[in-house]
């Protein structure tokens, strides 16, 4: 598993230096891999709910994960559910700017951009280890002697996506408040589109320090408690909101608060229950706009820069 999770750093990586674009889409839908989403509109039967995720994941290993869920809205909303999967956040983004999906897993990077430039709604926030909030730590090797983010000039650094959080708008804010830009700052940079792959490429000596999302890094300890001995924390960023379930905001009032009940209430339903352990969530809790105030103000700061 480790060295498959290399290769695919190693891929991504060459994929970011060479600049090609962006991979072909992935599409799958429930039970039907290899049929192609109905266009909306064009199907004889209900609309079905569109989730969007953003996954670097093959569609088939996606839908694992989210598979449980999928059946458990389905079968409570007696309609057919569809799975997207992009691969960034600004992807997902437009499929809900443009009414071509209904709900989507976002972060909270993302959910900002959207709602600043779009209005994109909050639906519901995970909670994860009884936490709905989170920072990022900037990681390095432990055989780094610095104990702080302004000490990696010149290193290889590694961010997860261009929208996400934790992943690269708060080490670029981090930078800024301290009077440094972290367009010359670092010796190399790439995009890993994980937060493990991140984590791996510091353990693995690909990158010397990386930013990454606390939640993913605790839970990697805990599951991986060598890591500690090899990965260390040098700097973290203030909390905000966790990566939140949003909603397009063409969609019917009712049916908004509908799909946030059955959320909610997935504690009290075996499906549910199946669902929140494939996922790793405790719950889903409704989400408060003002864990992201301080977002909104970093993401107007720094967003000329991304």
């Amino acid at each position: 598993m480790r060295k498959w999770i290399t290769g695919l750093i190693l891929m991504t990586v060459t994929v970011f230096f060479v600049g090609c674009g962006s991979p072909p889409v992935q599409t799958v839908r429930l039970q039907h891999l290899d049929e192609a989403i109905p266009a909306k509109g064009n199907t004889n039967g209900p609309l079905p709910l569109r989730v969007a995720v953003s996954s670097i994941l093959s569609p088939r290993e996606t839908l694992t994960v989210y598979q449980p869920l999928l059946n458990y809205l389905e079968k409570k909303l007696d309609l057919p559910v569809v799975l997207l999967q992009r691969r960034t956040y600004k992807e997902v983004n437009e499929l809900i700017e443009h009414d071509n999906a209904d709900i989507a897993f976002v972060c909270s990077g993302g959910y900002v951009a959207g709602h600043q430039s779009f209005g994109l709604e909050l639906l519901a926030v995970p909670v994860v280890n009884g936490q709905h909030t989170y920072r990022s730590y900037i990681i390095a090797n432990v055989k780094l002697e610095a104990q702080s983010i302004s000490a990696l000039q010149g290193r290889s650094f590694a961010f997860t996506d261009p929208m996400s959080f934790s992943g690269r708008i708060a080490p670029v804010y981090m930078l800024q408040s301290r009077s440094l830009d972290a367009a010359h700052f670092f010796g190399r940079t790439f995009y890993t589109y994980s937060h493990d792959n991140a984590i791996q490429a510091v353990n693995d000596g690909i990158a010397d320090a990386a930013a990454v999302d606390s939640l993913v890094f605790d839970q990697a300890v805990q599951n991986t408690p060598e890591l500690a001995k090899r990965v260390k924390i040098i700097d973290k960023s203030l909390t905000v909101g966790s990566p939140p379930v949003v909603v397009n905001t063409a969609l019917d009032s009712s049916r908004k608060e509908n799909l946030r009940s059955l959320l909610l209430a997935m504690p009290l339903d075996p499906d549910g229950e199946k669902a929140l352990s494939a996922l790793h969530y405790d719950r889903f809790a409704v989400a408060d706009e003002k864990d992201y105030e301080a977002l909104q103000d970093i993401w107007l700061t720094v967003k000329e820069k991304l």
